[in-house]
């Protein structure tokens, strides 16, 4: 903002309050406020603190900042949705429920909240944040947010076309994977009971999908009832894949839960695409007695390529990592451990003097609680007769098992010539891409749980609006990448790599900031949700004018720090009046 003097004929110059803003390549400006009538040590002193300055008159004699709420962060969020067109996808049209929409969007990003409270913290008497002035919601309630979630439901399979059509393209590697989160209630169609991921014994769930790129960008989320399992989900998103996106040709990643034996053969083949997933441990397991791989393959390599007719027209990528080798010994031996520890006082019980452990029945009833508690059965030997319990351990079966820890095999229909078998395991290396967008779903950053709706539609919606919301956290985590612990420069961290067996490393600048906590240029570095707090320190300041003059909004000065983000988002702050 800065004050300007405008000549008017044969009257005094007209003093305006002014800002300057960017359309395109051209600089406008607009008037805030006419100073005119102001004393001229009063707009003297304004102009003093517009510099920078600090005025000498006592300014709370002309002014009162009667309102002060957080904007920065809304800035840094709304902007970088509105550079990415994520508004034009959702509706081409300005409307009061696409603003209602984006709002959802944003405010999971921000503060995620149930609705009723996220419609509170949109209200203009609300000190929340400036997001409700900014979009120009009005007094919003929380039907109104239901009703733009009913309203944006529809339009889920035009907003994922576009975005497929923007970051898919034919011969894509398309990442896919399955989650599931509970619910709260329990009238929800979609709800059921079903494996639980989060461990939450006694609630109803929903499961999701979700469909990335080969970077981890989401282009496509489905919901499904909470029994669903895994391998079921596959036809829907081959679905969506080749039918609705329209795509000729596609590979698709997905983990050995996902892309089952089955899977492959029923659903990828048929519809004549390829694929990138592994193999389960049984398979690995079967391979081995065949002999289609000897140990020694790993003598001076990690990665080796073998055959077998049980998998026609595909590659087998054998891999040998020794850091998991190592950790699934020390896993299996504290499993045995803490097996054995149980088992011990069942042997005591049959052997002390005082009303000892006699029916076979009730020892074998305890015997198989223990065995089954940490699924390591098959690793012992067991002897169970009337009055007497016995257990060893199944060294040969151990030792059998420990000489393929540390094996995956990597399975895939691409040829040679178009994946090689370094690259064809970094893609489906790259599936932890997906995982940590289960992980910001989930607990990190926009809390899809707990979800408290109850009509099947709602829930789709809410899963939508929370695709929508990590896909501009996904782009704005990507552009302030050099203030945050995160990688600014992958290609290095690859390059710092011998194998792509080898567990994953950080680039020397990734290293250098998370030994220093600090960036390069010696600011501090910053979580994703850190960061959103410092921006939320810009405050824009509601200023009335004493005497009766029209109130303005003025903005703190930000930080070099805050200046960078809002630089690096490329997002310029201005006040909506």
């Amino acid at each position: 903002m800065y004050i300007e003097s405008v000549p008017n004929r044969n009257s005094p110059p007209a003093v305006l309050l002014r800002e300057s803003f960017r359309v395109g390549s051209k600089v406008r400006k607009r008037t805030i406020l006419n100073l005119s009538k102001w004393p001229p040590d009063l707009v003297e002193g304004l102009r003093t603190l517009l510099k920078g300055g600090t005025a000498v008159a006592n300014l709370q004699d002309y002014f009162a900042i009667v309102r002060s709420r957080p904007h920065g962060h809304v800035a840094a969020v709304l902007g970088s949705l509105r550079s990415l067109g994520l508004d034009s996808l959702i509706d081409p049209s300005p409307s009061r429920s696409r603003s209602l929409a984006m709002a959802l969007v944003v405010s999971r990003i921000l503060q995620p909240r149930s609705k009723l409270a996220t419609s509170r913290c949109l209200d203009p008497a609300s000190l929340a944040h400036s997001l409700g002035d900014e979009l120009q919601l009005g007094h919003p309630d929380a039907d109104d947010l239901y009703a733009a979630m009913d309203w944006l439901l529809p339009r889920q399979h035009a907003i994922e076309q576009a975005l497929a059509k923007r970051h898919l393209s034919d011969a894509s590697l398309v990442l896919a994977d399955v989650t599931s989160t509970y619910l709260e209630g329990s009238h929800c169609p979609l709800a059921a009971r079903g494996h639980s991921r989060d461990g939450k014994r006694g609630k109803l769930q929903i499961v999701f999908s979700l469909l990335c790129n080969r970077d981890g960008c989401p282009v496509a989320v489905q919901v499904f009832p909470g029994n669903t399992a895994d391998p079921a989900t596959v036809g829907p998103q081959l679905d969506t894949l080749r039918r609705r996106f329209g795509r000729a040709r596609l590979v698709v990643v997905g983990d050995r839960g996902l892309l089952t034996e089955a899977r492959i053969r029923d659903e990828l083949r048929p519809a004549g695409l390829d694929w990138i997933s592994a193999l389960r441990a049984p398979a690995i397991r079967e391979l081995a007695r065949q002999g289609a791989f000897q140990m020694s393959l790993f003598d001076h390599q990690d990665l080796a390529a073998i055959t077998s007719p049980d998998y026609p027209g595909e590659r087998l990528l054998l891999c040998r990592n020794p850091l998991l080798a190592a950790k699934r010994a020390r896993q299996r031996e504290a499993l045995l451990a803490a097996t054995e520890k149980l088992l011990d006082p069942i042997v005591a019980a049959t052997q002390r003097t005082q009303r000892p452990l006699r029916r076979a029945a009730s020892i074998g009833l305890r015997v198989g609680k223990v065995v089954s508690k940490f699924k390591v059965r098959k690793h012992f030997e067991l002897t169970i007769e009337e009055g007497h319990f016995d257990y060893r351990r199944n060294q040969a079966g151990i030792d059998a098992e420990a000489a393929l820890d540390g094996l995956y095999v990597v399975r895939t229909s691409v040829a040679v010539e178009e994946l090689g078998p370094a690259d064809a395991v970094r893609t489906y290396k790259s599936l932890s891409a997906v995982e940590r967008a289960f992980r910001s779903f989930k607990t990190v950053d926009l809390k899809v749980r707990p979800i408290y709706h109850y009509l099947e539609d709602r829930v789709r919606a809410h899963v939508l609006v929370c695709m929508l919301a990590y896909y501009v956290e996904w782009h704005m985590q990507r552009r302030l990448a050099p203030l945050l612990f995160k990688d600014a420069d992958p290609d290095a961290a690859q390059a710092a790599r011998e194998s792509v067996v080898q567990p994953a490393q950080v680039s020397p600048e990734a290293r250098a900031k998370a030994r220093t906590q600090r960036t390069a240029a010696g600011e501090p570095v910053h979580s994703f949700q850190t960061l959103l707090a410092d921006l939320a320190t810009i405050v824009k300041n509601r200023i009335q004018p004493h005497g009766g003059g029209k109130p303005f909004d003025m903005l703190t000065r930000p930080t070099e720090l805050q200046r960078k983000a809002l630089e690096l988002l490329g997002v310029s702050l201005t006040c909506t009046q």
